[in-house]
């Protein structure tokens, strides 16, 4: 039997994902590079809309007493897991997208007349921020999570690395150096924190850990 494929995950994969690789001679060393926790916040001073752009702020929003007074707002949410999060936890999402970037186009050409409430992150890209700002949306932002880098030393020489976010990317070279391996990213943020690094790239259609599996297994097989 050939030589397994070896790729390192910057973060624990599911049970499925890992049998999905393990089936087309993949073998995976994983860690979780990055590590998030809710931190304590107040829900005042919100305007009309709310902004999330990632499922840990819907987790840490859901976890506060005086959560349910929100489902009465309209919200814009990047991710299509986020979307189904907040939809299963009783959330009106009036638009999702992939990206930041497409959600800070839409809500300044669409809704720049409403103001906003973002729940972020302290990691968080400047992306949404800047857009709204410049075209003078009304909008404030609450911190609802931590991330911390958590980088750790990987043995093994891999074929490939799974990137899930630019923090990731950060953890993973400050204990790690990328050489020659295939670099797969979840999206086009993600790769630009590796553009400096390496050219050696391959961003999955959609923006989720799924898709940069297909990709993986594409690749290889």
């Amino acid at each position: 039997m050939a030589k397994p494929i070896q790729i390192v995950a910057t973060k624990k994969l599911s049970g499925e994902q890992k049998q999905a690789l393990a089936k087309v001679n993949i073998e995976v060393v994983e860690a979780d590079f990055i590590q998030t926790q809710n931190k304590p916040f107040e829900l005042k001073d919100l305007n009309e809309n709310l902004i999330f752009t990632s499922q840990n702020a819907v987790h840490s929003v859901l976890s506060n007493p005086e959560s349910e007074k929100l489902k009465s707002k309209n919200v814009f949410c990047v991710g299509l897991k986020t979307k189904i999060l907040l939809s299963e936890s009783g959330f009106n999402v009036v638009a999702y997208t992939g990206y930041a970037s497409d959600l800070a186009e839409i809500i300044t050409l669409i809704y720049r007349n409403e103001s906003f409430t973002f729940f972020s992150g302290n990691l968080r890209r400047e992306t949404l921020p800047q857009a709204l700002k410049e075209a003078d949306v009304k909008f404030n932002e609450i911190q609802v999570y931590d991330t911390s880098l958590t980088p750790q030393k990987i043995k093994t020489a891999p074929d490939a690395i799974l990137f899930f976010s630019p923090s990731g990317v950060e953890s993973y070279l400050k204990e790690n150096i990328i050489k020659k391996e295939k670099c797969f990213c979840i999206g086009e943020t993600t790769a630009d924190a590796l553009e400096k690094i390496t050219k050696n790239i391959i961003i999955a259609d959609q923006p989720t850990v799924e898709d940069v599996i297909e990709d993986v297994i594409e690749e290889y097989k």
